[in-house]
């Protein structure tokens, strides 16, 4: 019993990781199986939280150095293409200056990933705007100490 119980979930994570690397390509599989930058930065610049139309919840942090991200992470309460979006948007925002952060849109980050589930792409979306606003954040700070 339990061999054919082994074989059958064994099976069924094929499947699963079959279906994941083909709605989210190469890139996007191994980013869902291993995130990159995901948990909060406890010495961050900027924060932001947003909530999507679907219910998920999307943070982002940013820490600053010498105008640019040193840092970038996230924290979602969303889906697994929650999770690969917020770790693209987090990725990409390392080494920017502000205004190469306004260039991180839903779009960009689609573009990054190649491709992904129709279904999905508002994820995207949601980490584009979790990171405009942190950075919305940061700038209304930057400019209250000037």
């Amino acid at each position: 019993m339990t061999d054919k119980f082994d074989a059958f979930v064994e099976k069924l994570q094929e499947q699963i990781f079959d279906e994941t690397r083909e709605a989210f390509g190469e890139d996007g599989f191994q980013r869902w199986r291993n995130p990159l930058f995901r948990g909060p930065l406890a010495d961050a610049d900027a924060h932001a939280s947003v909530t999507g139309d679907c219910g998920d919840t999307m943070e982002m942090f940013l820490k600053f150095e010498n105008n640019r991200v040193c840092k970038a992470a996230y924290v979602t309460d969303g889906c697994g293409s929650s999770t690969v979006c917020g770790s693209f948007a987090a990725e990409m925002a390392h080494g920017k200056n502000p205004d190469e952060l306004t260039d991180i849109t839903g779009d960009a980050i689609l573009a990054k990933l190649g491709r992904f589930p129709e279904e999905d792409r508002h994820c995207a979306f949601l980490a584009a705007g979790a990171l405009q606003e942190a950075l919305s954040r940061y700038m209304a700070r930057s400019v209250k100490r000037d």
